[in-house]
């Protein structure tokens, strides 16, 4: 007999609840039935009523995180279903395109650093568990997502996210408590492909009429990522949100700031969970349409980093250059780890953990030099010598490989080219593809930057 009581996929075995909160259980239910949940961690039943369409939601209470598993059970009165293995802890989404989506079992000519160990190592971790959200193509937000909880095996691991299975292990290896990651991710995706119709109707250079069409290719229509796969999820309870999405948006960095600022305060506000933190990765220097001189690339991360004055509760990582054709850094487990640092920082409060990475603060022209100075360098940079990723100009506007030193007292840069005499900027990694190697003392990168408006 099928049961009355049906839960959406996202409510399986093996899933975590956010600890401490009051998290949301909803589903479908005989019309104007009764609905039941016992938590098996609680002595107290919860109750509220299907309306005439069977549909239901409640709101229940969590208790601190453990490793202890527990059930919950719901009834209608006539059926019941039983949840188990079910773990408290913390939650995250952890939503993008295809870097995010890259699994640990890699691409096609692309590799996961490390993946067979890491792989191998997967039954060590009962106390992370993951879900993946399976990309699918609606034209209206949809109630329901395809994706269930797993505990991770050698079997499954390899079809989890790289970036946020790192992330997940190395939360876990801190707090010491169970880990949930819900995977929501589009290869390909827009940062319009997140937002929903009728902001997108807003934005004069979107033509709604592509989307559902074969006129473009699906993963670059807008709002299909936002009805398929992030609207289902958005009444889950989760303690913040991780984004590694950029590649797709090179070629309008002039709105993309903004546009990522509205996505997040949209999300947060259908979450209905306050400024829930949005942790981001800046996008990896790579040849954009083959060209590594070009600037496009450069823009985006320009924009990415103006979005951070536009998000509150927000945090953005550094990336560093790997191969100009490759736009998939194998080392999703550099990315996960850095994406944990800044959460373990800003939302744990672990002081003793840097997250905040070297900035461009200000300038001063002494002659032939430019000596420039950074926020978040109290320690100062490194190496000493031997510092690349630098150019410089004069008046003319015209940029070459400049000479860079450390002034150890002041841990500011000193800018120098024997070609330009008179400079009057200076630039570090501004170009789609140019390998830079400055770093502070917990080996976070300088953030690329220009001095100039040109």
């Amino acid at each position: 007999m099928e049961a009355k009581v049906k839960l959406p996929p996202l409510l399986s075995d093996n899933m975590v609840l956010q600890q401490k909160s009051n998290v949301r259980i909803w589903g479908k239910a005989t019309p104007n039935s009764t609905v039941v949940v016992t938590p098996s961690w609680a002595n107290k039943e919860v109750k509220t009523h299907a309306d005439e369409k069977g549909c239901w939601e409640l709101q229940i209470t969590t208790p601190a995180a453990s490793f202890e598993e527990y059930t919950l059970t719901l009834t209608d009165g006539e059926q019941s279903v039983t949840l188990q293995h079910l773990l408290i802890g913390e939650v995250w989404l952890c939503a993008g395109q295809s870097n995010m989506v890259m699994p640990l079992n890699g691409f096609d000519y692309c590799p996961i650093s490390d993946s067979n160990n890491v792989i191998a190592d997967a039954p060590n971790h009962p106390g992370i568990r993951m879900v993946t959200i399976k990309p699918t193509v609606k034209l209206s937000p949809q109630e329901y997502a395809e994706g269930s909880w797993q505990q991770p095996t050698t079997e499954n691991a390899p079809k989890f996210s790289a970036a946020a299975y790192h992330y997940a292990l190395t939360l876990q290896r801190t707090l010491q408590i169970p880990i949930g990651v819900i995977t929501c991710a589009w290869g390909g995706s827009r940062v319009e492909g997140w937002l929903p119709k009728e902001i997108l109707q807003t934005y004069k250079d979107e033509d709604l009429t592509l989307i559902g069409s074969d006129k473009t290719p699906v993963y670059l229509q807008s709002m299909l990522m936002y009805n398929g796969i992030l609207y289902p999820c958005h009444k889950y309870t989760i303690k913040g949100f991780i984004w590694y999405q950029g590649e797709s948006n090179v070629r309008s960095s002039r709105t993309y700031a903004e546009r990522l600022a509205t996505m997040v305060k949209h999300w947060r506000s259908i979450w209905k969970q306050g400024d829930l933190p949005f942790y981001y990765v800046e996008t990896v220097p790579f040849a954009c349409e083959y060209k590594e001189d070009g600037y496009i690339g450069a823009l985006l991360r320009e924009a990415q980093q103006k979005a951070l004055s536009l998000i509150p509760n927000s945090g953005m990582i550094g990336t560093e250059t790997y191969e100009a054709t490759q736009v998939h850094p194998h080392n999703k487990k550099g990315i996960g780890e850095r994406l944990a640092y800044m959460s373990l920082n800003k939302t744990y409060g672990y002081q003793g953990i840097e997250s905040e990475y070297p900035s461009y603060k200000s300038m001063k022209i002494n002659g032939e030099t430019i000596e420039i100075s950074f926020s978040h360098a109290e320690k100062g940079l490194s190496p000493w010598m031997n510092i690349s990723g630098f150019e410089i100009a004069g008046s003319d506007k015209v940029f070459y490989p400049a000479e860079a030193s450390l002034n150890q007292k002041d841990h500011t840069v000193i800018v120098k080219s024997p070609t330009v005499k008179s400079p009057v900027a200076v630039r570090y990694c501004f170009r789609n593809f140019l390998k830079g190697n400055l770093i502070n003392t917990r080996n976070l990168p300088v953030r690329p930057f220009r001095t100039d408006k040109w």
